[in-house]
C-alpha cells in the first residue's frame, strides 16, 4: 500500500511578496493536493491577518479558495499562527476549514510523534519579542485593534511591517535560527516521545537529525528560497525546492 507523505511550508509572507511569488504557492497547494496525505503550514501565511468579525481582507481569496478546494478534497491542513498572523479565529476554522493553532501543537506527520511551533519567542533568543508578543495577543490589544475601521488597521499593520527590510538579512536570520535549534535540540532532548521538532520563523531551511531518526526541521521561506520539506512514513525527511520540482 503506497501511503503519500506529508507537506510542511512556512513563512509565505503573502501581501509582502511578488503575485508570482502568490501564484507559484497556489501552485504548489495543487501538488500537494494531487501527492500529498496532508499540510502542514508553520506559521507567517500571511503577512498580517485579522478578522474582524466577517471582513477579512480579499487580496488573500485566490489562496484561501485552494486552501478550502484542498479541505474540500479531504485533505487535512493544518495552519500555526506566526508571529504575522497569529489572530486567526472564526474564518479561517469554519469558512476556509483549516485547523488554526496560535501557539504550539503536538501532533503526527509521516507517522513521527512531532512538537511544532512557529519559533518566535522560543529559547534563548527573542528576549524583547516575547514581552511584545505577550501585549499583542493579550484580549485588551486584540479588542481595541478590532475597534479600528479595517482600512485603517491593515494601513497601520502595512506601515509596521519590515518583512521586505529583513528578506535580506543573513545574520538576524541566521541568529534566530541558532536560537530556534538550541530550542529543537533541547526539546528533543528532554522529551524523548518526540521524534521531529518542526519549526518556521528563522527563514533558513533545515533539516538536521540530532539522534537517528529524530529530527529539527525548518522548511525555510518562500520569500527567497520557495522550500519546503516532505515527510513519509519510513523514510528521511526530504527538503525541496519548488522552482526545482516544476521544472522537473
Amino acid at each position: 500500500m503506497n501511503i503519500l507523505p506529508d507537506y510542511i511550508a512556512s513563512d509565505i509572507h503573502l501581501g509582502a511578496v511578488p503575485r508570482t511569488t502568490e501564484r507559484a504557492f497556489i501552485e504548489f497547494l495543487e501538488h500537494v493536493g494531487a501527492h500529498g496525505r496532508s499540510l502542514l503550514l508553520v506559521g507567517d501565511l500571511f503577512d498580517f491577518w485579522f478578522e474582524y468579525g466577517t471582513i477579512i481582507q480579499g487580496k488573500h481569496f485566490r489562496v484561501l479558495a485552494a486552501l478550502a478546494e484542498l479541505v474540500d478534497a479531504g485533505l487535512p491542513v493544518t495552519l500555526m499562527g506566526g508571529n504575522h498572523d497569529a489572530w486567526g479565529g472564526r474564518f479561517l476554522r469554519e469558512e476556509v476549514g483549516v485547523a488554526f493553532y496560535p501557539d504550539q501543537l503536538r501532533t503526527e506527520i509521516g507517522g513521527r510523534k512531532a512538537l511544532v511551533a512557529h519559533g518566535d519567542g522560543v529559547g534563548r533568543g527573542d528576549l524583547k519579542y516575547r514581552a511584545l508578543k505577550a501585549l499583542l495577543r493579550s484580549r485588551v490589544t486584540i479588542g481595541a485593534f478590532r475597534m479600528l475601521h479595517p482600512e485603517l488597521g491593515w494601513r497601520i499593520a502595512d506601515a509596521a511591517s519590515t518583512t521586505e527590510a529583513k528578506a535580506g538579512n543573513d545574520l538576524a536570520a541566521h541568529g534566530r535560527a541558532r536560537y530556534i535549534e538550541e530550542w529543537a535540540r533541547r526539546r528533543l532532548e528532554e522529551e524523548r516521545e518526540l521524534d521531529l521538532v518542526i519549526c518556521g520563523h528563522s527563514h533558513v531551511p533545515v533539516i538536521l537529525e540530532v539522534e537517528p531518526g529524530r529530527y529539527y526541521l525548518n522548511s525555510g521561506d518562500w520569500i527567497q528560497r520557495d522550500t519546503y520539506i516532505v515527510v513519509s512514513p519510513g523514510a528521511p525527511p526530504e527538503l525541496r525546492s519548488w522552482a526545482e520540482t516544476r521544472r522537473g
